[in-house]
């Protein structure tokens, strides 16, 4: 290895001998008195006028062997992430009660984590350029440490010394005294340059597209997925910097008190605020949301914004059905449940019922549990494939929401391991799935009805295409001005809408990147 990087497992055989004391006593090898020290024959030796030795600030006995609470968290978080495909956000709260963390370490162990995933991309350019080996020949739990201790150095503001240390103590402690060395001088490269100096070195010459891969951390396909987004939604494409940049914002906790059932007193008695976008919606960036009331009781949940705003859309536009006719309505892929809760409830305070479908086994049993806050008269849940409602039921449900699975591209900043996983094949398979689920929603829906398709990313292949593909062949379906339906329900007005479709942005309105149609059956 270059620059020292290299351990044959030798160093450290001494750390269980105690410091070693330097003759003459005091620190450094000085004698009290401040004299040179004396050799064996008691002639004191002449140092000249050379700097006096540095030594080490840790000596072996004094190095780290137990890692720091909170960064053995995120370790773990990297870990499940990398190794079993986990979702950071449902492993961490778990972790972090596993280890009895307080509200700091929590905190701590929150943004290394979510830090960490979030720029792995920028993270690893910058590993790879420390080294004289690829990644891949990197053991993958070394590099989830240097990953964690690349985020403490460039984009926290942890002493340097204090990033170095406890990370190396974390590579002591979970992965061996040799990869500890490896670590350390990895990490003391890294921290040689500041994080915008390393950007200037990483993107110097490089093509546009992949400069802002490397400068905002996400992969190359990605931005040009933005990009085209951006213009499909008739956003002007220079905003793609601000769209990277609000990606990479830790987001603020969003949650909404379900109509008539919830209250957010508790909340905003923690701190929360009352949300400026919807009503019964607060937001905060600290606390634990679980340890309040109503969320343990579901009548308050964590949920997006963004979220909130189009199953409220649906909930409030106007049919053109018969007057006094009681109200189906369908979620027709409902898990884990957040937007089935929100709907069952609005459906509850106008008399309506909703049936919840979702096709997977533990999804289904979240939904169900989701559910739970809502009077159960009000719901039913179905298990099975949704895209055989429309043969079973057809023409019965007068509002049906069709939140079709999809990349998850506009929920990065959430979900940020996402943005590695993804990719443009698994968009093309997905686009497939979406269409089919529309054509089956559809063919459920009641004439005068509404269906709300959404997902949670702005990419034309899922959003714009995948509408304009199912309408070129019903000539029953009119779309409906998703804009002013989504203005209806909001606090203030958001410019949301294009084309009769809306698309809200994380940059513009702070909610995750959700897309809305609405079409209505000809009567």
């Amino acid at each position: 290895m270059n620059n020292g990087t290299h351990d044959d497992g030798r160093r450290g055989k001494r750390e269980g001998a105690g410091p070693r004391q330097p003759s003459g006593g005091a620190a450094g090898g000085r004698s009290s008195s401040g004299g040179g020290r004396r050799n064996e024959q008691g002639r004191e030796r002449n140092r000249g006028t050379r700097a006096p030795r540095q030594y080490s600030e840790a000596t072996p006995a004094q190095r780290l062997r137990e890692a720091d609470p909170a960064r053995l968290v995120a370790f773990e978080v990297l870990r499940a992430v990398s190794a079993d495909n986990a979702y950071a956000n449902l492993v961490l709260p778990a972790a972090i009660r596993r280890a009895g963390l307080d509200r700091r370490d929590a905190g701590l162990a929150t943004e290394l984590s979510y830090g960490a995933l979030r720029g792995q991309g920028t993270y690893d350019a910058i590993i790879s350029r420390c080294m004289d080996r690829t990644l891949a020949e990197v053991e993958p739990a070394v590099l989830d440490v240097i990953r964690l201790g690349a985020h403490q150095l460039l984009a926290t503001r942890i002493p340097p010394h204090a990033a170095v240390n406890q990370t190396v103590g974390l590579a002591r402690a979970v992965v061996g005294a040799g990869a500890a060395s490896f670590v350390n001088a990895i990490l003391r490269r890294i921290s040689e340059h500041d994080l915008a100096a390393w950007l200037e070195l990483l993107t110097d010459g490089a093509d546009p597209l992949e400069a802002a891969a490397v400068r905002y951390a996400h992969p190359a396909w990605i931005v040009r997925a933005l990009r085209q987004s951006l213009v499909s939604h008739g956003r002007p494409v220079e905003e793609i910097d601000a769209l990277l940049e609000a990606d990479n914002a830790a987001p603020v906790v969003n949650l909404v008190a379900l109509p008539g059932l919830g209250s957010l007193d508790e909340a905003l008695d923690a701190g929360f605020e009352p949300g400026p976008l919807v009503e019964d919606s607060a937001i905060g960036s600290g606390g634990d949301p679980g340890r309040m009331a109503d969320v343990r009781s579901g009548r308050v949940r964590v949920q997006d914004v963004g979220s909130q705003l189009v199953s409220r859309a649906l909930a409030g536009v106007p049919l053109q059905t018969e007057e006094g006719t009681p109200e189906r309505w369908l979620d027709l892929c409902a898990g884990p449940g957040g937007k089935a809760a929100l709907l069952a409830a609005l459906a509850h305070e106008s008399g309506a019922s909703l049936l919840a479908n979702e096709p997977t086994p533990h999804r289904a049993e979240l939904v169900r549990k989701a559910l739970l806050a809502v009077p159960e008269e009000t719901w039913q849940l179905r298990q099975g494939d949704g895209r055989t409602i429309g043969e079973e039921s057809p023409e019965r449900f007068h509002r049906i929401l069709v939140d079709a699975p999809c990349s998850g591209l506009g929920a990065l900043r959430r979900r940020p391991e996402a943005r590695w996983r993804r990719t443009p094949a698994e968009v093309a398979q997905l686009s497939i799935l979406q269409r089919e689920l529309l054509s089956a929603g559809l063919d459920a829906l009641a004439p005068g009805g509404v269906l709300a398709y959404v997902t949670c990313s702005p990419h034309p292949a899922e959003t714009s295409a995948v509408v304009a593909d199912v309408l070129r062949k019903r000539q029953d379906i009119v779309a409906l001005d998703a804009g002013s339906a989504l203005d209806a329900v909001a606090l203030r007005p958001l410019e949301a809408g294009h084309d009769q479709q809306a698309q809200l942005w994380p940059h513009l309105h702070g909610t995750d990147a959700m897309f809305l149609a609405l079409l209505q059956k000809k009567t």
